[in-house]
């Protein structure tokens, strides 16, 4: 990581190792190629530009780039507008049903992924970040709450209360 401060080489392995994990959360939560790959795009710029500023925190790199992410990914749907989104439209005319309490088993348990992404556009923007680095990017509880700047106690409360949140919402139909 400090290397990567002076020599660009080494910012590239940075690149190239957390480049799947990033475009993968990005396309899961966007659903979209386009804009999957401009979230990946300027959140590596981001980084880039940001190195100089960088101080080590507990589980180093990985967080930091994921909370940029995050940030990017929340920038992206503020800037569309959460109303006027497809995924708006699908959670107003999802069907009521039972959701298990776990996101990863939402997903699993619907035909149509974008329902459940879509019922999570109309979360708070934290708890859209905090289940999207969870269960979207894979990370583990600890590199989730390093990422979100939190404890792992913190992290695992506004976790549950945003997958209540999420439950919610999709019992409701997308109603918020």
């Amino acid at each position: 990581m400090e290397r990567a401060r002076a020599d660009p080489s080494a910012f590239a392995d940075l690149y190239r190792r957390y480049l799947p994990r990033v475009y993968a959360l990005a396309y899961r939560r966007t659903g979209r190629v386009e804009a999957a790959e401009d979230i990946t795009s300027a959140a590596f710029e981001r980084a880039l530009r940001g190195l100089g500023q960088f101080q080590w925190q507990p589980g180093g790199f990985g967080p930091w780039l994921f909370r940029i992410v995050a940030n990017e990914l929340a920038n992206h749907y503020r800037s569309a507008g959460r109303a006027a989104s497809d995924r708006a439209r699908v959670a107003e005319l999802r069907l009521a049903g039972d959701a298990p309490d776990d996101p990863a088993e939402l997903v699993g348990a619907r035909d149509d992924v974008t329902e459940v992404l879509a019922a999570m556009d109309l979360l708070t923007p934290r708890y859209q970040k905090a289940l999207s680095l969870r269960y979207l990017s894979a990370l583990s509880t600890d590199e989730a709450a390093a990422a979100m700047g939190m404890s792992k106690a913190t992290m695992a409360v506004v976790v549950f209360r945003a997958t209540r949140a999420l439950r919610r919402v999709l019992e409701k139909g997308g109603d918020a």
